[in-house]
C-alpha cells in the first residue's frame, strides 16, 4: 500500500506542506521507532485517519484539528501497551517526522 493512497478531503488541492510530508512518509520497522517511544515523542495515529493530514496539522500549528484528534483518541502518545504489541509482532508501520514528534500508523489494521 502506498502512502499516496490517502489524500486530503475529496476534491481539495493538496498543499505544498502536505505533498512534502507525503514524500517524507515511509515504511519503518518498530525497532527503528523504539528510541522515539522511549523519549516520549512518538505519536500513534489510529488506522483510518490520514497520517499525512495529521502531520500537516501539526506542522501548521492547527491547534483546533490537533486538539480534536487528541480529545477523540484518534491521535495519542504511544502507550506502553501498544508499544509492546508492536514489539511482539511485525506490523506494517508508516511514519513521518514533524519535529519534535514522530507520527506512526499501522497500515492494513482494522480501523
Amino acid at each position: 500500500m502506498s502512502a499516496a493512497s490517502a489524500t486530503p478531503g475529496s476534491g481539495s488541492q493538496a498543499s505544498d506542506v502536505y505533498l512534502r510530508l507525503l514524500g517524507e512518509t515511509a515504511k519503518i520497522d518498530w525497532k527503528d521507532l523504539e528510541s522515539f517511544f522511549a523519549r516520549g515523542v512518538l505519536l500513534f495515529v489510529t488506522p483510518g485517519v490520514d497520517l499525512v493530514s495529521v502531520a500537516e496539522a501539526i506542522a501548521n500549528d492547527d491547534k483546533a484539528a490537533v486538539t480534536q484528534w487528541l480529545t477523540s483518541g484518534m491521535v495519542q502518545r504511544m502507550q506502553a501497551e501498544q508499544a509492546a504489541n508492536f514489539a511482539a509482532r511485525t506490523p506494517e508501520l508508516w511514519a513521518v517526522v514533524v519535529a519534535p514528534w514522530v507520527l506512526v500508523q499501522e497500515r492494513g489494521a482494522v480501523a
